[in-house]
Formats: C-alpha cells, sequence, structure tokens
C-alpha cells in the first residue's frame, strides 16, 4: 500500500489552468473524494495521479517514488471508468483475468486470484457470463473486479456509479463502501455527486475553479464549511443562503430584518450572507420565531416536509417531519437554531468567524 501526494501540482493548457497550483497529501489505506462540478479539475487531477495527464508543473508521489516520468503501466494503480471499459467478446473471467494476462502473470496464479476478487465482489455465480447479460450493477461489479485482481497500490475510480439508476446507485455505494473496508487500499474516488462523498469518504476534497476550497471529514465538510461555494454544494435540499446587509445585530433583508445570536460575528454596514441548513429551521406560529412569512411551497419528500417561504426574491426553506401540515399562502414563524448558523462575506464569500 502506498501514499499519494501533489505538491504545487499545475495542468495548463495555454492560459487555461485544470488545476492551479494544488497540493494535496492522501495518506495510506484513505478512501479520499474528490469532489465538485463539471470542470473543477477533479478529473484531471486524478488522470495526472494516474499519469494520463503530465503535470504542466509540481510534482507527484506514490509514496515516496516521483512518478511525473513514468508510464501509466509503472504506477501500480488501477482505474475504474464510469463506462466499465468491459470486453463484449470476453466472459467475466476473461475480463477480470485479462490485466493479469498483459502483465505475464504465471497461469497457474491466474485461476485462483480471479476466483477470489470475483468472490469478493459477489460474481462467482457470473463467471461464464458476457457482459451483455449482465445487468448495468453486475458489470460495475466485474469492472471491480478488475482493478482488485490486480493487487494494485492505488485505486483510481472516475465517477463509477453515474451511469447507474438511483436505485442501483444506493446498493453499489453500500457495496463499495463494505469492499474499501475490506481491501484497505488506498482509493481516490471522485465524483460530483455530495452524497456519494458523503456516505464513501473518510475525507472529502471539494474543489472548484481547480483548487480545493476545502478538505475535510464529511462531517466537518457538511457542518463547518468554510466558504459559500461550500456551504451551498453540500446538502440536499442545499444550505439556505440569505443575502442582506448586518445592522445593529441584526441581517437587514429588504424590509425585513433577522436577529443574530451574538455568537456570530456581526459588522455593522458589511454585506454578508446567513447560512442556515433547512433541518436547523423549525416551523413556528407567526411571532413565535425569528421571521414571520408567508408558505411558497410545500414539498412532501415522504420521510420529511420541506416548507418554503419568500423573503423578498429570496427563499428560504425549512426541513420538518413528514407529518408537518402547513399550507401555501399561510403565515407561520421561522425559528432558527441558533447554535447552527453561519455568516459569510458577500464579496470574498468566506466563512465570518468570531
Amino acid at each position: 500500500m502506498a501514499s499519494v501526494s501533489l505538491n504545487n501540482v499545475t495542468k495548463a493548457w495555454g492560459s487555461v489552468k485544470g488545476v492551479d497550483d494544488q497540493s494535496l497529501h492522501i495518506a495510506d489505506r484513505e478512501f479520499l473524494v474528490l469532489l465538485g462540478p463539471s470542470g473543477c479539475g477533479k478529473t484531471t487531477t486524478m488522470r495526472m495521479i494516474a499519469g494520463l495527464e503530465e503535470p504542466t508543473s509540481g510534482d507527484i508521489l506514490i509514496g515516496d517514488r516521483r512518478v511525473n516520468d513514468e508510464l501509466p503501466k509503472d504506477r501500480d494503480v488501477a482505474m475504474v471508468f464510469q463506462n466499465y471499459g468491459l470486453y463484449p467478446h470476453m466472459t467475466v473471467r476473461g475480463n477480470i483475468a485479462y490485466p493479469l494476462k498483459v502483465r505475464g502473470t504465471p497461469t497457474e496464479e491466474i485461476g485462483p486470484r480471479v476466483e477470489a476478487a470475483a468472490e469478493q465482489v459477489e460474481l462467482t455465480e457470473l463467471l461464464d457470463r458476457k457482459p451483455k447479460a449482465l445487468s448495468g450493477g453486475q458489470r460495475q461489479r466485474v469492472a471491480l473486479a478488475r482493478a482488485i485482481v490486480r493487487t494494485p497500490t492505488v485505486f483510481l475510480m472516475d465517477e463509477p456509479l453515474s451511469n447507474l439508476d438511483a436505485k442501483l446507485r444506493v446498493s453499489m455505494r453500500a457495496e463499495l463502501k463494505n469492499l474499501s473496508h475490506r481491501l484497505q487500499v488506498t482509493t481516490v474516488y471522485v465524483t460530483h455527486d455530495q452524497i456519494e462523498a458523503m456516505t464513501l469518504a473518510d475525507r472529502v476534497a471539494v474543489m472548484q475553479g481547480g483548487r480545493i476550497q476545502q478538505l475535510g471529514t464529511p462531517e466537518a465538510i457538511y457542518n463547518d464549511p468554510e466558504t459559500l461555494f461550500v456551504a451551498s454544494f453540500i446538502g440536499s435540499p442545499a444550505m439556505n443562503l440569505v443575502r442582506g446587509q448586518l445592522e445593529a445585530g441584526a441581517l437587514k433583508v429588504g424590509e425585513r430584518s433577522i436577529r443574530l445570536p451574538d455568537s456570530l460575528p456581526v459588522r455593522d454596514h458589511a454585506d454578508a450572507v446567513l447560512g442556515a441548513r433547512p433541518e436547523d429551521i423549525d416551523v413556528v406560529d407567526a411571532g413565535q420565531g425569528h421571521i414571520d412569512a408567508e408558505v411558497f411551497a410545500v414539498e412532501n419528500t415522504g420521510d420529511s416536509v420541506l416548507i418554503t417561504v419568500r423573503l423578498g426574491d429570496q427563499k428560504l426553506t425549512s426541513r420538518g417531519d413528514r407529518y408537518l401540515k402547513r399550507a401555501i399562502d399561510e403565515r407561520i414563524g421561522l425559528k432558527l437554531n441558533e447554535d447552527h448558523l453561519y455568516l459569510f462575506d458577500a464579496v470574498s464569500e468566506k466563512r465570518l468567524r468570531g
């Protein structure tokens, strides 16, 4: 096994920077997720680790070995792609065995290693089928087994669940979580899906504009965001972000004022953004909370009810239990959990801390 380090790595195409002077250390046996929207640099970062892209500057290390000049086949990494990449004319057994044959593994070793890899992803009964006879989830497990069979020092997974339907993604997430626990192999996983990141990762690196905006455990990323981007990207529904001006211990939003707790660093006459997650806002009777407003929308998601109100041209959403009953246009109060409010500078978009 091995750690992975990026030291001041930049990848540029002319004046366009896909990754911008980025440093990152991934510990041995850690499961790290690179999370962000399309074009943020997460896949480019993975491709540089794999050797499929050459960094413009900086160093990439696997263990204590600088690998910038090594070919992909010499880096001892295994990749799993979103499109599976299976050979349709080969059986499952043949697909799993292929990387061993290419590397010249003795024939007597290949069979047992294929059987062991197939057992780890529950494919033993399907070894003689061809990919066309498999479901999407089964094909993805074949791709995983093909990576496992090599016993690499590092796994690289590029959006491996994005082609699966919603139900299969949930079950495959659980399989991946269990598999990573059993294999204990350093893993770098790329996704734009925050649920995958939160459920799979030991740590999450949230990327935007070619740089890591925040790096931490899923709990830290969710509960303690450092920037507006991280606050808005993590969470479903997203964190409520209300823009206004700080005045006399309150956030002035149009004609309304939201009283702020003393724990927040209120700076008068500053443009700021107040953040509150939907689960940290309770629906109460009008006059009993921090804000009074008319209900704009009621959405029953099954396990919870989302209540949205409008504050001028902005909206605020509360998540209540599934028994919550409110009507559109009804005037209600919203009570904010003062222990879980966030304040951001509207210009720098960085978190304001006391």
